[in-house]
C-alpha cells in the first residue's frame, strides 16, 4: 500500500530523517555487529535495561517482540537513567548508566552521531530511537500508542520477504529495507510477522513539526512523569493509555468492525 493518508504519512515531508535513512546500512551494520559480537552479558543488559517495556501491549501467541535503544524522550539512555533514577533488580542506577554509556559508545557511535546531528539542527525533534525486532510468528493484538504529540517512523533494517506487515484501519502496510514507514500510531493497529525470519527496524519517534513546540514538550513531560510512575521500565515509551478502547473503533468505520473484533 503506497498511498498516503491521515495515518500513513509521506516520509518525504520529514526531511530531517534523511540523514538516518541515508546511513541505514551503517546503522544496520552496527545492530548486526552488536548481535553477533557482543557478549551474552552485554546483550542481556541491552534488552533488560535499554529496552522499553510495556504492560499493555500483548501478543496473540508465544512469539516475542524485543527492543533496545539509545535515545528516550530526547535523552541518551545513560542520561535518561540518571534523570529518572531508575532502580533495576540487578543494577544500581549509577552502574546501569555507566554500562549504558559504554555500550552506546562501543557499538552505536554512528547512530548516536546521526541523532545528535538531527537534534542539533532541528531543535531536539527526535524523542525515542530504538531497535525493534519482530520474531517469527509474532502477532500483536490491536492497540494504540497514545502519543498525540508525536509520529512514529520505522526505518527498515532487516526485512524478510513474505507476510510481515502492519494492519491499520483497512490497510496493510509493509516495511522496506532502507526506507522509512511513517505512521500516526494513535490509530489502532496490529502488526505481525508470519515469516520464519526476524524483522528488525529502527523505531524513531519524533515531535509533530506542525505542533507548537512548547505545547508538545509540556505534554511529554506530564505523560512521561505518569508513565514512569506506573512502570519505570517503560522508559516513557508505553503507558496504560495504549490499550485500545471502544471509541478508537470510530476511526475505522462500521465496514471494518467485524474484522477488528476478531483481532481483539
Amino acid at each position: 500500500m503506497e498511498t498516503f493518508n491521515e495515518y500513513h504519512l509521506n516520509p518525504e515531508q520529514f526531511t530531517f530523517l534523511n540523514s538516518l535513512q541515508d546511513n541505514w546500512q551503517v546503522i544496520r551494520d552496527e545492530f548486526t555487529t552488536f548481535i553477533q559480537q557482543a557478549s551474552n552479558e552485554e546483550i542481556k543488559f541491552a534488552y533488560d535495561v535499554l529496552g522499553p517495556k510495556s504492560k499493555t501491549i500483548q501478543t496473540k501467541g508465544n512469539s516475542k517482540y524485543s527492543a533496545f535503544g539509545i535515545l528516550f524522550q530526547g535523552l541518551f539512555i545513560e542520561e535518561y537513567i540518571q534523570t529518572h533514577q531508575i532502580q533495576y533488580p540487578d543494577h544500581e542506577t549509577n552502574e546501569a548508566s555507566e554500562k549504558a554509556l559504554i555500550l552506546r559508545k562501543k557499538y552505536f557511535s554512528n547512530l548516536a552521531n546521526a541523532i545528535e546531528k538531527v537534534n542539533f539542527h532541528d531543535d531536539n525533534i527526535l524523542r525515542n530511537v530504538y531497535f525493534g525486532t519482530f520474531h517469527p510468528g509474532l502477532d500483536i493484538k490491536l492497540h494504540v500508542n497514545d502519543n498525540p504529540h508525536m509520529n512514529r517512523g520505522y526505518l527498515g533494517l532487516i526485512v524478510p520477504e513474505g507476510d510481515v506487515a502492519m494492519k491499520i484501519c483497512h490497510d496493510k502496510l509493509y516495511w522496506h529495507e532502507g526506507k522509512f514507514l511513517i505512521l500516526d500510531h494513535s490509530y489502532p493497529h496490529c502488526p505481525h510477522n508470519y515469516t520464519n525470519y526476524d524483522r528488525t527496524v529502527l523505531v524513531v519517534d519524533f515531535f509533530k513539526p506542525d505542533k507548537p513546540r512548547e505545547e508538545v514538550i509540556q505534554f511529554e513531560k506530564e505523560q512521561v512523569k505518569q508513565r514512569m510512575q506506573d512502570n519505570p521500565y517503560s522508559l516513557g515509551v508505553f503507558g496504560k493509555s495504549d490499550k485500545a478502547k471502544e471509541e478508537d473503533f470510530i476511526k475505522y468505520g462500521l465496514a471494518h468492525q467485524l474484522e477488528w473484533d476478531k483481532s481483539l
